[in-house]
Protein backbone atom coordinates (compact mmCIF):
# COMPACT_ATOMS: atom_id res chain seq x y z
CA UNK A 1 0.00 0.00 0.00
CA UNK A 2 2.97 2.50 0.87
CA UNK A 3 4.95 1.28 -1.39
CA UNK A 4 2.55 1.90 -4.52
CA UNK A 5 1.70 5.13 -2.96
CA UNK A 6 5.05 6.30 -2.76
CA UNK A 7 5.90 5.01 -6.56
CA UNK A 8 2.63 6.86 -7.55
CA UNK A 9 3.89 10.13 -6.04
CA UNK A 10 7.30 9.53 -7.78
CA UNK A 11 6.19 8.95 -11.06
CA UNK A 12 3.91 12.32 -11.00
CA UNK A 13 6.83 14.07 -9.18
CA UNK A 14 9.48 13.05 -12.31
CA UNK A 15 6.91 13.89 -14.80
CA UNK A 16 6.14 17.07 -13.91
CA UNK A 17 9.86 17.95 -13.59
CA UNK A 18 10.02 16.12 -17.24
CA UNK A 19 7.10 18.50 -18.63
CA UNK A 20 9.40 21.44 -16.90
CA UNK A 21 12.61 20.92 -18.38
CA UNK A 22 10.97 20.49 -21.49
CA UNK A 23 9.35 24.05 -21.22
CA UNK A 24 12.83 25.13 -19.98
CA UNK A 25 14.00 23.76 -23.24
CA UNK A 26 11.83 25.48 -25.10
CA UNK A 27 12.10 28.91 -23.67
CA UNK A 28 16.31 28.46 -22.68
CA UNK A 29 18.15 31.83 -23.67
CA UNK A 30 20.91 29.96 -25.34
CA UNK A 31 21.93 26.95 -26.51
CA UNK A 32 24.68 25.80 -23.68
CA UNK A 33 21.23 26.11 -21.38
CA UNK A 34 19.39 24.09 -23.74
CA UNK A 35 22.05 20.83 -23.60
CA UNK A 36 21.71 21.23 -19.82
CA UNK A 37 17.82 20.79 -20.07
CA UNK A 38 18.57 17.99 -22.45
CA UNK A 39 20.55 16.44 -20.11
CA UNK A 40 18.33 17.02 -16.89
CA UNK A 41 15.33 15.43 -19.30
CA UNK A 42 17.67 12.14 -19.89
CA UNK A 43 17.57 11.80 -16.18
CA UNK A 44 14.34 12.52 -15.07
CA UNK A 45 13.86 9.66 -18.26
CA UNK A 46 16.22 7.19 -16.46
CA UNK A 47 14.41 8.01 -13.51
CA UNK A 48 10.58 7.57 -15.09
CA UNK A 49 12.31 4.08 -16.56
CA UNK A 50 13.18 2.55 -13.11
CA UNK A 51 10.22 3.76 -11.26
CA UNK A 52 8.09 2.00 -13.66
CA UNK A 53 9.96 -0.68 -13.68
CA UNK A 54 10.21 -1.28 -10.09
CA UNK A 55 6.34 -0.71 -9.93
CA UNK A 56 5.41 -3.74 -12.70
CA UNK A 57 8.36 -5.57 -11.20
CA UNK A 58 9.81 -5.72 -15.06
CA UNK A 59 13.39 -6.10 -15.64
CA UNK A 60 13.85 -4.87 -18.93
CA UNK A 61 13.03 -1.05 -17.66
CA UNK A 62 16.13 -1.09 -16.15
CA UNK A 63 17.96 -2.44 -18.99
CA UNK A 64 16.63 0.03 -20.88
CA UNK A 65 17.32 2.34 -18.44
CA UNK A 66 20.86 1.59 -18.10
CA UNK A 67 20.83 1.68 -22.13
CA UNK A 68 19.49 5.54 -22.16
CA UNK A 69 22.08 6.47 -19.49
CA UNK A 70 24.99 5.31 -21.86
CA UNK A 71 23.82 7.11 -24.59
CA UNK A 72 22.62 10.19 -23.17
CA UNK A 73 25.64 10.78 -21.35
CA UNK A 74 27.91 9.73 -24.62
CA UNK A 75 25.33 12.47 -26.83
CA UNK A 76 26.29 15.22 -24.11
CA UNK A 77 30.02 15.11 -24.06
CA UNK A 78 29.78 14.68 -27.78
CA UNK A 79 27.55 17.91 -28.20
CA UNK A 80 29.68 20.02 -26.03
CA UNK A 81 33.10 18.79 -27.40
CA UNK A 82 31.19 20.08 -31.27
CA UNK A 83 30.51 23.61 -28.84
CA UNK A 84 33.99 23.88 -27.92
CA UNK A 85 36.11 22.73 -30.45
CA UNK A 86 33.93 23.22 -33.65
CA UNK A 87 34.70 19.32 -34.50
CA UNK A 88 33.91 16.22 -32.30
CA UNK A 89 36.30 13.88 -34.60
CA UNK A 90 39.97 15.19 -34.08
Amino acid sequence: MILTTALTFALAAFALAFVLNLVRLFTAPCVTDRILAIDTMTVNTIALLVLSGLRTGSTLNHEAALLFALTGFISTVAFCKFLLRGSIIE
